[in-house]
Order: C-alpha cells, then sequence, then structure tokens
C-alpha cells in the first residue's frame, strides 16, 4: 500500500501545509506523519531533523512567536490533540514575503500538519479545551539564541482568532516588536532561500 502526502502550497513558497493520507475504519485510523525520503524530494531545501519537541497546553494559551537568532530551527508541526491556530512569520531579512505570515488550523481531525522553515517565527493559539503538540526540528533548542517577536506587533498584523485575552508566559509577553528585531541578529534571505 503506497501512501500519497499532499502538499499544499501557501502565499509564502516556503510555507507548506501538508495532509497526510488517512486511513480510517471502525477501529480508528492510521496516517504516516513523516518519511524522510518522500519529505526531502516534496519540500526543497529540508534540513534533517534532530530533535522532537512535544507541548500539551489548555485553552486560550499563545505560545509565541518564537525564533533562534542563530542556529534557526525548521519546524513540522502537528497538534495530536486538540485544535490549535498555528502561524509562520517570515524574518528573513531581504525576503520577498518579509514580516508577511500564514496562519492555518490544525487539528487532530483534520490531520493537517505545517512546515515552518528556518528564517521564520512560529506560534500557536489553542483553541480547544487542551491541545497536544508535536514538532521535529532542523537544529537543536539554543537558550542564547531563542527570541521571541511579540505576538500582538500591529507591524505584523496576525488576526489571531481569539476568545477573550490569551494566556502567555512571562518570556511571550516581554516579545520585542518586529522593529526591535530587525535592530538585533534576524536570518537573512540569502541564506535560507
Amino acid at each position: 500500500m503506497g501512501y500519497i502526502v499532499k502538499i499544499i502550497p501557501t502565499y509564502i513558497p516556503e510555507v507548506k501545509i501538508i495532509e497526510p493520507q488517512v486511513f480510517g475504519d471502525e477501529r480508528g485510523f492510521f496516517c504516516e506523519l513523516y518519511q524522510k525520503e518522500r519529505f526531502f524530494n516534496e519540500i526543497k531545501g529540508m534540513r534533517p531533523f534532530v530533535q522532537d519537541n512535544f507541548s500539551y497546553s489548555q485553552q486560550g494559551v499563545l505560545r509565541g512567536l518564537h525564533y533562534q537568532s542563530l542556529q534557526p530551527q525548521g519546524k513540522l508541526v502537528t497538534a495530536l490533540r486538540g485544535r490549535i491556530f498555528d502561524v509562520a512569520v517570515d524574518l528573513r531579512l531581504g525576503s520577498p514575503t518579509f514580516a508577511t505570515w500564514v496562519g492555518v488550523e490544525l487539528s487532530e481531525k483534520n490531520h493537517r500538519q505545517l512546515w515552518v522553515p528556518e528564517g521564520f517565527a512560529h506560534g500557536f493559539y489553542v483553541l480547544s479545551e487542551v491541545a497536544a503538540v508535536y514538532y521535529k526540528c532542523t537544529d537543536y533548542y539554543s537558550p542564547a539564541f531563542e527570541r521571541s517577536v511579540c505576538w500582538d506587533d500591529v507591524d505584523l498584523g496576525i488576526q489571531w482568532p481569539l476568545s477573550g485575552v490569551p494566556i502567555l508566559s512571562v518570556k511571550d509577553a516581554a516579545g520585542w516588536s518586529l522593529s526591535q528585531c530587525k535592530n538585533s541578529e534576524l536570518p537573512s534571505y540569502a541564506e535560507w532561500s
């Protein structure tokens, strides 16, 4: 049996929505979330994954927008339980889509994944009572290089589907504006395009 993965383009060419083929019956379902050869053939420039992360959050939690100034991480994001609004923001200086964002709902029901390449900030908002989010990363987490862009920065204008005031970590509440990030270390488009 061959597995089919549907790659859906977004208006930022490097960001992809991925829909794995799901096989279901009265017992439940099966789907393949990652297969190295297929992903590397379909998504050009994808580097090997070196770290897997898992987070569990309650409704109303907003995590992000995170990036690393050095050792940028590409992320393949999946909602294993619940629903999230997942966001990727292009932070590559010189990119024709710099400061543009893509937002997509990922859920345990639609089985969609989001490919967030290196050079992008990433964040998500929990729409369901709880959400379990799993993501594969192309580089290691480095606290020294971790940065956070303000989730509600007016220059980004992200249209979060909020239900009340989001629940933020102290770090995310103190995120930098886009203009502050531009004056610090941001990846270059030439390096990550």
